[in-house]
This record gives structure tokens, C-alpha cells and sequence, in this order.
């Protein structure tokens, strides 16, 4: 049953994904993608769209997935089972938070989980990047095609608007108005 699977995915997601919702990218499109419910391109999409919308990244990607999977009671289905876990296990350390405030083995095991969730994290961003700006690889055709060099400009713009102290929500708001505009100038150029 489609349900079940949905449960048991994302409460592996959720259980396993320590650092936050970039952590749980791999997690996720590896998930997905060997279960067939989306392609590479389609998770890559809705990042770009989680990013831009209101809420937790881990939670509107379980709600999305879980939705194109199995309709309404996917999405509930997943969204509950992604949260469970951290929820089950912030209920059990807020209980006992004294204790493990000062335990040596949590200091350590903190310790250790720190730069793989590092890892993680860079791991989606190379990934990411791959599949978005060098889709067939690195070649100077990719060169020819309108959406790097679109891709490039607003990764220079965003990265001035950042430097300069720009609020996110406007660097957000340029980027998606930039992507519009050259996308759909990029359609009427075809």
C-alpha cells in the first residue's frame, strides 16, 4: 500500500536527516528517485520552489511529494511521518535535557555529526549545481544555451545583493523576477 511506503520513507528521511532540510536533499532524491515516484529534474524543480515559499524546506518537500504520489492522504501521510521522528526525539531530550547537557559521549557524538552534516549539505549543492548549470557534463557547448548565462547572473546579482546586506525576501523576489523575465524571453527567442 502506497500510504505505508510513504510513512515508512519519510520517517526513515526523518529519523536519519540531522542539520535541517538541506541535510535531507540526498536522503530525499535518493529516496524518490529509487522508488520512482519523480525524476532527478522534477525534485530539482520543486527545491527551487520550496525555497521560495513560506515554511520548513523538509516539510514542503514531503507535502509535495507525498501529494504527487498519492493525492491528498499521500501528503498527510508524509508530511506526518517526516516530522514524527524529530518530534518523538526533541519530546525525549527536552525530558532529560539536563543530563545530556553535559554527557561526553552526546558532546561527542555532536562532535561527530557536525561535519557530516557539512558534507551533506555540500554533497546537495554539487549535485544540484550538476544537474542545473552542466546537465550534459562540462563542455563549451553548454556555453550556447541562454539558461547558464541566466543562471550566472543571477548567482552574481544575488551574491552582490548578499554582500551589500540586501534583505533575502527582495534577493528572493529579484532572482524569481529575473527567472520569469528570461524565461520568457527565452521563449520567444525559440
Amino acid at each position: 500500500m502506497i500510504y505505508l511506503e510513504l510513512i515508512w520513507t519519510f520517517m526513515k528521511i526523518g529519523a536519519f536527516t540531522f542539520g535541517g532540510g538541506y541535510a535531507m536533499i540526498p536522503l530525499i532524491q535518493s529516496e524518490v528517485t529509487a522508488r520512482g515516484w519523480m525524476s532527478t529534474e522534477e525534485i530539482l524543480n520543486f527545491i527551487a520552489v520550496s525555497e521560495s515559499t513560506p515554511g520548513p524546506f523538509a516539510i514542503n518537500m514531503a507535502t509535495y511529494i507525498g501529494n504527487e504520489t498519492a493525492g491528498f492522504w499521500g501528503a498527510v501521510c508524509a508530511t506526518f511521518a517526516v516530522v514524527l521522528p524529530s518530534f518523538v526525539i526533541i519530546l525525549i531530550i527536552a525530558r532529560v535535557y539536563s543530563v545530556l547537557q553535559t554527557n561526553k559521549y552526546v558532546a561527542g557524538c555532536m562532535s561527530g555529526i557536525k561535519p557530516v552534516v557539512i558534507g551533506l549539505i555540500a554533497g546537495a549543492l554539487y549535485t544540484t549545481a550538476q544537474a542545473v548549470f552542466f546537465p550534459q557534463g562540462l563542455n563549451l557547448g553548454m556555453f550556447a544555451d541562454t539558461a547558464i548565462w541566466l543562471s550566472l547572473v543571477i548567482l552574481a546579482l544575488d551574491i552582490l545583493l548578499a554582500v551589500k546586506k540586501i534583505h533575502p525576501i527582495t534577493i528572493i523576489a529579484v532572482s524569481a523576477a529575473l527567472g520569469i523575465a528570461f524565461g520568457y524571453a527565452d521563449k520567444l527567442l525559440i
